[in-house]
């Protein structure tokens, strides 16, 4: 199955999914009030939290990071809930501290593609200052999400006046638009197999994804995705991802378990991805 790339928002005005919406049909986004102080991951409540180790704030001083925290009001969302869709426009960026989120669309047929996945550490969001927009895109939780909000004039005012921030904001949008591409020329040019073999093995080695951290006792990274997500990553369909999953399971290079995969041959496993 080809990706699809479908650009009409109006495509959704009568979707296919009928009366029983999926989890990412529009209407599932939760209530936009739902604010909470901020903590660190103890539970104790800390001013600067949702901003602490994030890279483009990592040589701020503790007065520049409390003021950018001030304005960047926390908020959290549970596995499968909206943070943005086309039905509901907002123009302001999310700063990710904790859990993943998918950005993605969705065809008049109702298949969805996976744009891209965003780890803990890194932002997202409509923000025409920023050259970043999420036209018919959605955005949903993939578990327990935490982010901080920010408006476009205190982006203007606290992000992009600092020229240290500007630019790594700058390459953090740059290497997005390049990973993209690179899906793109994959679907073009390679199988369903050596796609989903190229996401895996992304996915094992960057190191903004929780899988290139392996916690101790860890000797294998772990992939926490569903056959449909990664199917939805890779362009293709939920059954056809799960044949290939079975097949490298049978080869030894991976190990299957209800939301999660192991990578257990890495170097056989980028080999597949041609």
């Amino acid at each position: 199955m080809p990706y699809c790339l479908t650009e009409d928002a109006d495509a959704l005005a009568a979707p296919a999914w009928g009366a029983a919406p999926p989890p990412w049909a529009p209407g599932r986004r939760e209530e936009t009030d739902r604010m909470t102080d901020r903590e660190d991951d103890t539970g104790t409540p800390g001013r600067t939290w949702c901003i602490s180790e994030v890279d483009i704030f990592r040589d701020l001083s503790e007065a520049e990071m409390d003021a950018i925290a001030a304005a960047a009001p926390m908020k959290t969302y549970a596995a499968g809930e909206m943070l943005h869709s086309p039905q509901q426009p907002g123009e302001v960026l999310f700063i990710l501290k904790r859990g993943r989120v998918r950005i993605f669309r969705v065809a008049a047929d109702g298949r969805a593609l996976t744009t891209a996945i965003i780890s803990p550490g890194t932002i997202f969001g409509e923000m025409a200052l920023l050259g970043q927009r999420m036209y018919d895109n959605f955005a949903e939780a993939l578990d327990g999400v935490t982010v901080c909000v920010m408006s476009r004039a205190d982006v203007q005012r606290f992000l992009l006046s600092d020229a240290r921030i500007a630019a790594r904001i700058t390459e953090i949008l740059g290497r997005r638009l390049a990973d993209l591409e690179q899906r793109l020329s994959d679907s073009v040019f390679k199988s369903v197999p050596q796609r989903i073999a190229t996401t895996l093995a992304t996915l094992a080695t960057r190191n903004d994804t929780p899988a290139a951290r392996l916690r101790p006792g860890v000797r294998h990274p772990q992939i926490s995705l569903t056959h449909e997500q990664l199917a939805a990553l890779a362009g293709t369909s939920r059954e056809t991802c799960t044949k290939v999953l079975r097949d490298f399971a049978d080869r030894g290079l991976l190990r299957l378990a209800r939301g999660r995969i192991t990578v257990l041959d890495l170097p056989r496993l980028t080999d597949a991805a041609g």
